[in-house]
């Protein structure tokens, strides 16, 4: 009996013992280091180069957006005027350049023909009377004042008839190839100022340029919107990836290319592949570490993107990321 008492006591001293080594054993063994991170993705902010009041926005929050959807519209009656006016200057543009090709009308050339001829008429007459004249002063009948005069009267009437007669071969020649080409270029000018404000208009009616989600309005229907101020932001969680921070003691598990497991609590803690893509240097601040020992040193922390390597179902922003190495 004492037998067996002696050897109940020895098994229970040693598996004492046996328990407290491996507590021991385990308390002190290398514990896994355990990272979180969360999921970020790609954001769009869908604005417009007009400035104006909101109109009608067609997308609420968590609606998916197509690209080339219409989301928004802006009412700007200024870009309206502003066109009305640039339709008005095209058009008198376009109206001076077909004169100017178009060259005198058929009227005006015969009424050019006919100052010439009445002209020509008067400057004949004239010499008709100054050879009178010039006769009578020959004769001794009148003053040499009387003949200058004539011959003066005479001089100028055939000025006035070769000044009539070039009018009228500028009328039937037509408009100077330079006027025609300035008529042209000022009607080409209003063209391109008719286009730069149809650009505009068009821009009032706000398409999405990448597919996505609907994340944020920023504006409702009857607000004024800035130029370039974001109304809708949408996310595309196609483009999405995770963010860790990571001392540079660990980061030699976490370089560029590199592939881990990672399990996301929102998704049933499954395990997913992820790739690490971009590797960086956070900022100065609250990023160092001391070591102990003579020969520690100051660690700083890492930024480190990973990508899912294959689609995960039911990712979203915010989502927390779990690792462990």
């Amino acid at each position: 009996m004492r037998f067996f008492r002696t050897f109940l006591v020895v098994i229970v001293l040693a598996a004492g013992v046996a328990w407290l080594s491996y507590t021991f054993w385990h308390t002190y063994q290398p514990k896994p280091m355990r990272l979180q991170g969360q999921v970020e993705a790609q954001q769009y902010n869908i604005s417009s180069k007009v400035a104006g009041r909101i109109d009608r926005v067609f997308v609420r929050k968590g609606d998916p957006v197509e690209k080339g959807q219409l989301v928004f519209t802006i009412l700007s009656p200024e870009i309206d005027a502003k066109l009305a006016q640039a339709h008005a200057g095209k058009d008198a543009a376009d109206a001076q350049a077909k004169e100017a090709k178009s060259g005198a009308r058929k009227q005006q050339i015969a009424a050019s023909r006919d100052q010439w001829q009445r002209a020509k008429a008067a400057a004949d007459l004239m010499e008709k009377t100054f050879q009178r004249i010039d006769n009578l002063y020959k004769d001794g009948v009148i003053a040499e004042q009387k003949r200058d005069e004539a011959a003066a009267q005479f001089q100028a009437a055939r000025f006035a008839a070769d000044g009539a007669f070039q009018m009228f071969k500028m009328a039937e020649e037509g408009t100077r190839d330079e006027t025609i080409a300035a008529a042209e270029g000022k009607a080409r000018m209003a063209a391109g100022a008719v286009a730069e404000v149809e650009v505009y208009a068009a821009d009032t009616r706000i398409e999405s340029w990448h597919d996505g989600e609907v994340a944020q309005i920023l504006l409702q229907s009857g607000e004024l919107a800035p130029q370039g101020f974001p109304v809708v932001t949408i996310m595309d969680m196609h483009d999405a990836w995770v963010v860790f921070h990571v001392r540079e003691d660990r980061l030699a598990d976490f370089q560029k290319g590199a592939e881990f497991n990672a399990a996301i609590p929102a998704l049933a803690a499954a395990n997913h592949r992820f790739r690490v893509d971009h590797v960086a240097v956070m900022g100065d601040f609250a990023t160092w570490r001391a070591t102990n020992g003579d020969k520690g040193f100051d660690m700083r922390s890492f930024e480190v993107e990973a990508r899912p390597i294959s689609p995960i179902a039911g990712l979203r922003v915010g989502m927390s990321v779990l690792v462990e190495k």
